[in-house]
């Protein structure tokens, strides 16, 4: 009888044990099924997200890279990638056909260059990149005259430069011709009668391939002085001492249009529209820029 017990005992431990291995196998399937479904809908997500690539003016970096974080998390599913350059470069890229969802240039001239309802003297190719009627002219700039701390040239204005440009031997920093920036500072030197080419030659004037390159020759002190913008002497905590009029060299707009031949047209146009906002218009005007009347 008591042999008959101990074996009734140990049938019924080898049944428990039994249930107890298919309920841990259970278990871990179960947690197995739980991470994959996780896996897959992660995988799914990531598969949602939309890569937005904008093509800004180089003066924007600074602030689009700070309003990018907040429309990302305000916006799930978006995946911001800017590529910042003169203006000149990108719609040179544009035309090559680098992919691109929206454009934001430093100056009409580059937009109207890709916009086939601009004037034909400056879109002389008749190029077609512009999606019809998401053009709009986004913000204002200010062109500057910064001088370097270490310079002894004692320029407190433009007038100031002029002087110095004609009459002594001084180091000036400016954009390239098809650099935007380089375009209002052309005009400049023309508004005060010098002569570009001539100063150049006289070794007066170093160049910069787009505004960022103009504004580190100022900041390590390379030059006397330079010509800026506002916005970009602002980030770099340059001594500005003048301000151009729209006498000088004109209003400096940035038009900014969705490309007709992006796949992420509706996308665009939602982060242009979210641009023009009080949130990130408020951001823009941190550094200087002010909506475009």
């Amino acid at each position: 009888m008591k042999k008959k017990a101990i074996q009734l005992g140990a049938a019924v431990m080898g049944v428990i044990m039994g249930l107890s291995l298919t309920a841990c196998g259970s278990s871990e399937k179960t947690e197995a099924g739980k991470e994959e479904t996780a896996a897959v809908s992660e995988t799914k997500e990531e598969a949602k997200e939309t890569e937005l690539i904008v093509f800004a003016a180089a003066s924007m970096t600074e602030t689009l890279e700070k309003i990018s974080e907040i429309y990302e998390e305000a916006v799930p599913g978006i995946k911001l990638t800017f590529n910042f350059d003169s203006s000149g470069t990108l719609k040179t890229q544009i035309q090559e056909g680098a992919e691109c969802a929206l454009f934001i240039s430093a100056g009409q001239k580059q937009m109207d260059q890709l916009d086939i309802e601009a004037d034909s003297q400056v879109n002389t190719e008749g190029l077609d990149y512009i999606l019809q009627g998401s053009r709009i002219n986004l913000l204002e700039n200010k062109v500057t005259l910064c001088v370097a701390d270490n310079s002894q040239s004692g320029i407190k204005s433009f007038e100031d430069m002029a002087e110095q440009l004609k009459n002594n031997q001084v180091l000036m920093a400016m954009g390239n011709s098809d650099v935007p920036v380089g375009q209002y500072t052309e005009k400049i030197l023309e508004y005060f009668g010098l002569n570009q080419e001539e100063l150049a030659k006289a070794g007066k004037i170093t160049y910069g391939t787009n505004v960022k390159e103009v504004t580190t020759q100022i900041s390590e002190g390379s030059v006397d002085f330079g010509i800026v913008y506002c916005t970009d002497a602002f980030s770099a905590g340059l001594n500005v001492t003048d301000e151009a009029t729209a006498e000088m060299c004109g209003q400096v707009i940035y038009p900014a249009a969705v490309l007709k031949n992006s796949q992420h047209q509706a996308e665009a146009e939602a982060f242009l529209d979210f641009l023009t906002g009080d949130e990130a218009m408020n951001i823009f005007k941190e550094v200087g820029f002010s909506p475009a009347e």
